[in-house]
């Protein structure tokens, strides 16, 4: 009995699979589809070369693992990340490819520039921060209120940008108290404060 429930018959080739082996059909009474994911993958192209269909063949992989199509590489199944609804469970790029494709779109979508762009800009700033001028140039530096790119910046000093909230005259302030002047307000009058200018 405890065998029934672990394991499931593909119609196509008749063979007893673990549950997993099948991908999810929340249509059929026990939740899975008749064929095997690698029996429906079969199906599937024969189906669209059919009708005619340009289909990529299919390249043959190892035991436990997949063809990545964007780098075009053979990868183990703990370098993809799950999907459910995908006809073996796993995504259809890599973890690489995927976390490549994401920075691009993040880029394009937050800045409106593309890698190329980027690296350019990072080119013409000889590869360092513009405002240290040490460390690498890895994080793109906008203008919140017009979200014109400005160049890019060292994480430190991306974040000290943020922190002051894009003001120059508190990063002026903040300059001349490195520098040891220090700035105090002034008492004109009982609970008035001047600031110097």
């Amino acid at each position: 009995m405890q065998e029934e429930q672990t394991v499931k018959r593909c119609s196509r080739c008749k063979e007893c699979k673990p549950r997993a082996a099948f991908a999810s059909n929340k249509a059929a009474r026990d939740g899975l589809q008749a064929y095997c994911r690698e029996c429906w993958a079969e199906y599937h192209q024969a189906r669209q070369l059919a009708k005619g269909k340009n289909v990529r063949p299919r390249v043959q992989t190892p035991e436990g693992h997949k063809f990545c199509r964007s780098c075009g590489e053979i990868k183990p199944h703990s370098e993809w990340h799950r999907n459910a609804t995908a006809s073996d469970g796993l995504s259809t790029s890599c973890k690489v490819c995927r976390a490549n494709k994401g920075r691009a779109d993040h880029l394009k979508r937050q800045y409106g520039i593309t890698e190329a762009e980027r690296d350019e800009l990072i080119s013409s700033q000889a590869g360092v921060c513009c405002i240290c001028l040490a460390a690498p140039a890895a994080h793109v530096d906008h203008c919140h209120n017009t979200g014109r790119v400005r160049g890019v910046l060292c994480f430190s000093c991306n974040a000290a940008l943020g922190q002051f909230k894009d003001r120059p005259d508190v990063i002026r302030r903040a300059a001349a108290y490195v520098e040891g002047i220090a700035w105090k307000p002034t008492l004109v009058a009982p609970g008035v404060y001047q600031l110097p200018s």
